[in-house]
């Protein structure tokens, strides 16, 4: 399974998700364009794309999805209050195919499995992709509001994830956001902050997880580094020895190889 984060911020997500042939976009929060412009840097036709996955409603993750799957006829899907709240950027001409976050689907060898999330959409999942093949199994999981019961056992066994550190407690209430906006911001249906994140990865961990891209990062309300320090710091008490880094806004990751077979010994939580 080949994954490449294409892009993850408050401005736009997308990630791309490759195996034995198939390939799934989950999330397109960038423009037509951009989407179109970021596929082909990596090496990918968008109309060879299997399916576009949208986890919900909010422009960061649905920007293009229109125009994208319109132009080179890919199969969209979507819950159907998502669809319902996105009807401004949808024809009528699209392939849409209405998905249950109570029932896995498949799209080649892709498995995709999403789970209901916290946070304030017309209703939010959060998704992990398997091959079908190999067992090789991501979690894609932005958004989260809290990490629920149910959100940690869908996330149990990847062996890689993307998921949402968004911000930094103190640079939220000393940034520049509206007082009612750092609230939804750090409610229970808003955002994952660094602290957060970093307590939802330990409890994570097992000896199959081998990387961890940190996602969706506030343009003005997180850093880079910052998040990584965080995340890193939980870590260092474990044996995780796998990769950390951090999703950029304006430009794709490197492609990562994820393997089942590229287990670590050893965590010794």
């Amino acid at each position: 399974m080949r994954v490449t984060v294409l892009g993850s911020g408050s401005a736009g997500n997308a990630t791309l998700v490759e195996a034995d042939g198939a390939r799934v976009l989950v999330d397109a929060g960038f423009s037509g364009r951009d989407l179109d412009t970021r596929l082909r840097h990596v090496g990918v036709d968008p109309a060879t794309l299997d399916g576009i996955v949208i986890t919900h409603d909010h422009g960061d993750h649905t920007r293009g999805m229109g125009v994208l799957a319109r132009r080179f006829r890919i199969p969209l899907y979507l819950t159907r209050r998502t669809r319902i709240a996105c009807l401004a950027l949808l024809t009528g001409e699209e392939d849409v195919r209405v998905y249950s976050s109570a029932e896995r689907f498949r799209i080649g060898v892709l498995e995709v499995r999403p789970f209901l999330t916290v946070h304030d959409a017309a209703d939010p999942v959060a998704v992990t992709l398997e091959n079908t093949a190999t067992g090789a199994r991501i979690g894609i999981a932005t958004d989260l509001g809290r990490p629920t019961t149910a959100v940690r056992a869908a996330l149990k066994g990847c062996h890689m994830l993307v998921l949402e550190a968004n911000h930094d407690d103190a640079m939220l209430w000393a940034g520049p956001y509206p007082w009612s906006v750092k609230q939804r911001i750090a409610s229970s249906h808003g955002h994952l902050s660094n602290r957060a994140a970093a307590q939802l990865v330990r409890e994570l961990l097992h000896p199959g997880l081998v990387n961890i891209v940190l996602a969706h990062l506030s343009e003005h309300c997180n850093d880079g580094a910052l998040a990584a320090d965080v995340i890193s710091a939980a870590l260092a008490r474990t044996r995780y020895r796998g990769g950390l880094c951090v999703a950029p806004q304006e430009r794709p990751l490197d492609p990562f190889d994820v393997r089942p077979a590229a287990t670590q010994l050893s965590l010794g939580l």
